[in-house]
């Protein structure tokens, strides 16, 4: 794990995962260098030292990138305004629920990723899923080389507590599925998002919910191949991901990029200072996540938030893994949904060791190599492909 800031984990975590977006080092360092001190602060003081400078490298992304629109240099504006918005997400992830002018943060870093992707020409698009009266947002990436008329498999990716389905599309896996011929959706899902901060749907245990609502929509997709839609979910989304594939029988494969068995324990050992967090203002965050009007009140709801008498449900083929050396989830928790995938006909368990790197807590120190191994597997499970076309 990158240690820019040796006493800070949480900083730690958000540069690791600006740097899987695409930050460049010496942006991380001129942002990072003036918040050593800062970085010791109690976390309303240092998360708003923490947004200024990110902030300001973004403001100047955006300039240089309006240069380069100027002289017709669209890739290279297209790049700087989607590494802006990269900044923009890392400085809002950390910022208090209620901090003022997060909203407007996150609304910039919407467009930002949007204004980005079109002038470098990306297929992404972003879709709404009708959802309870309102819409569920999502990233869709189609598979590459479709032929006219054929449908692809496709992988639904799920955020976890704190994630946004533009960092996970930052971070890699879309494209990396759409080389091996596999399409993707990454959804805002209840409770992350646009979906928290836009609309305000909370969090919701029963993820099957709102998963199956995904399906009804990519089942009516003329590019989507019903038959072979899977699912991955990230940290949280490792809890998702297998209660969404144990209670819909329509997704045909699972994948937890980060083991989340039994969520409600991770918070009594949290309450008790055992383990990491993953975001500064903790108990106040989750409590804006789930809908919890105080702790005790989180508690009670974290109570559900656990895979034991569910996974047991699952029989489809699905895949476990885990860092080696995560600090917030530990392994047990891997092995514990494993030998529960009693009825998968094809289960399996990969933990990332310092050999392949993504060893800490769902790969965010190094998600290449685990990242390309879960897109194989996905590949190969749903009949897509693992090298090119002859």
């Amino acid at each position: 794990m990158f240690k820019y800031f040796p006493t800070n984990y949480v900083w730690n975590l958000s540069v690791d995962l600006a740097i899987e977006m695409g930050a460049r080092i010496g942006e991380i360092e001129a942002m990072c260098a003036p918040l050593q001190e800062a970085a010791k602060a109690p976390d309303a003081a240092g998360t708003r030292a923490f947004r200024e400078t990110w902030v300001r490298m973004a403001d100047q992304l955006c300039s240089l990138a309006e240069e380069d629109e100027a002289r017709g240099r669209r890739y290279s504006a297209g790049e700087k305004y989607r590494r802006a918005a990269s900044y923009l997400i890392t400085a809002e992830r950390l910022q208090a629920h209620d901090a003022p002018g997060r909203l407007a943060l996150y609304q910039r870093e919407l467009a930002l990723f949007q204004q980005g992707s079109a002038l470098l020409g990306d297929r992404v698009q972003r879709v709404e899923i009708p959802y309870e009266g309102q819409v569920l947002s999502a990233l869709y990436l189609p598979a590459e080389g479709l032929r006219p008329g054929e449908r692809a498999p496709l992988l639904v990716q799920l955020n976890g507590l704190d994630s946004t389905k533009e960092m996970k599309y930052l971070v890699g896996l879309p494209a990396w599925l759409a080389r091996r011929g596999v399409s993707s959706l990454v959804v805002d899902q209840p409770g992350t998002g646009e979906a928290l901060r836009l609309l305000g749907l909370t969090a919701r245990f029963d993820a099957e919910h709102w998963a199956s609502r995904v399906v009804d929509w990519l089942e009516q997709h003329p590019h989507v191949d019903a038959s072979r839609i899977g699912c991955e979910g990230v940290s949280l989304g490792g809890y998702y991901c297998p209660r969404a594939v144990a209670m819909e029988p329509r997704f045909a494969c699972g994948v937890a990029w980060g083991a989340n068995h039994d969520w409600r324990d991770v918070q009594k050992r949290r309450l008790d200072k055992e383990g990491d967090f993953p975001v500064p203002h903790y108990w106040a965050h989750v409590c804006w996540v789930w809908g919890a009007k105080d702790i005790p009140d989180f508690m009670r709801i974290a109570e559900d938030v656990h895979l034991d008498g569910v996974v047991e449900k699952i029989r489809v083929p699905f895949l476990v893994t885990h860092g080696a050396r995560d600090s917030q989830i530990p392994l047990k928790w891997a092995e514990r949904t494993y030998e529960q995938l009693v009825n998968s006909p094809k289960r399996e368990l990969k933990v990332f060791t310092d050999r392949e790197g993504g060893s800490q807590h769902a790969s965010f120190d190094n998600s290449i190599n685990a990242g390309h191994y879960i897109a194989d597997w996905v590949a190969e499970t749903l009949g897509a492909r693992t090298a090119p076309k002859p």
